[in-house]
């Protein structure tokens, strides 16, 4: 077998031929990082196999393989044995004959490459999340400019009303208009005209993101499943890709960085901290709903103080489990096709809460 492996650098590419089977043939080269001279590459060489790195580069080279009917491996560089932990030396070409004698051992660990809608749907949804995020930055500067006048915006979102930015905007004045007393008042103005700009530009995004999962029937059946809505059902979308290429919950617990780590040495077996190698800002998202789902929904309550056992400095613990159970839950929805189904209640907890409820009334 005629494996071509890539090291992917910005600019250059380091490629190396190497034939299986004991042959142990090597030929390396050296061409500029771009679609026109992988395309060459790829045509020159006809290998049986292409392997590279993921990263930026890996969707379009996949692309690019299979139009040219050469199937492609893309290692997992957050795996273990990826890791160059006591490596004395480690250059381009080590990268290339690694890659591809790991690959030739049936030992290369690999990540999915989705096609390449789900990709741009992918880089569309973290777009939206980091526009939220330089939002939440715009406001946070605008609380610090009041707090350094030892003045104190309303707490929450009332600040951020109709009402609350009409205020503001009175407060506020052009920068070349302000004298040296009354510098903050263009600073504030600055920060409001990017505020503005923020709020255009994630209602712009929504509208194409509303847009691509109209009529989509895995996120209507994804938005039945408590506090989930439609931001949350389309980034599961889109991380799970096929729900198909899982076999069991543990690999889509571990696929979500949610599985705990693992040391074992003969009798002994210890667990960690979760293992986070997966999607952050997936987890972020379980996390956030969870913490609202155990206010609102029976399920995720019972789940989360089962995990609690009435200890506070269990709570991460907890909402970290109920995570995992809720995102294994959405992966069996798309995997059979079937709404959500309100698990059945413990009885001593519905006694417990019936009770409670007896009381309070």
């Amino acid at each position: 077998m005629k494996i071509l492996s890539l090291d992917m650098g910005k600019f250059k590419t380091v490629w190396l031929v190497y034939l299986t089977g004991g042959v142990g043939e090597k030929q390396y080269g050296k061409i500029a990082t771009g679609p026109r001279e992988v395309h060459d590459l790829l045509v020159e060489h006809q290998p049986d196999r292409l392997v590279l790195e993921s990263g930026p580069s890996a969707g379009w080279v996949c692309d690019m393989a299979a139009a040219l009917s050469i199937p492609a491996q893309v290692a997992n560089t957050n795996d273990e044995r990826w890791h160059w932990k006591k490596s004395k030396k480690k250059t381009d070409r080590i990268d290339a004959l690694k890659i591809a004698q790991m690959s030739e051992m049936g030992c290369l660990p690999t990540v999915h490459v989705p096609t390449p809608k789900v990709r741009q749907w992918r880089e569309l949804i973290a777009y939206r999340h980091g526009l939220v995020d330089r939002r939440t930055a715009v406001k946070n500067s605008i609380r610090a400019i009041f707090d350094r006048r030892g003045e104190r915006l309303p707490r929450g979102n009332k600040a951020w009303s109709v009402a609350g930015i009409k205020q503001l905007r009175a407060e506020a004045r052009e920068l070349c208009q302000c004298g040296a007393d009354e510098l903050w008042r263009g600073q504030l103005h600055e920060e409001l005209q990017q505020l503005e700009s923020m709020e255009k530009n994630i209602a712009t995004v929504e509208s194409k993101l509303d847009e691509l999962a109209a009529g989509d029937e895995r996120i209507k059946r994804l938005k039945t499943a408590p506090c989930v809505g439609p931001r949350t059902s389309e980034l599961v979308l889109t991380a799970l890709d096929d729900p198909h290429r899982f076999k069991t919950t543990r690999q889509v617990g571990a696929y979500a960085g949610l599985s705990p780590r693992q040391w074992q040495s003969g009798q002994s077996l210890r667990e960690g901290h979760i293992s986070r190698m997966g999607n952050r800002l997936l987890r972020e998202v379980l996390v956030e709903i969870c913490w609202l789902g155990i206010r609102t929904d029976p399920w995720m309550k019972q789940v989360y103080e089962g995990v609690r056992r009435g200890s506070d400095k269990r709570k991460k613990i907890a909402i970290t489990a109920l995570s995992r159970r809720l995102f294994i839950r959405l992966w069996a929805m798309l995997r059979d096709g079937t709404d959500w189904i309100a698990p059945a209640l413990r009885a001593e907890a519905s006694a417990v809460s019936a009770q409670g409820m007896s009381a309070a009334g």
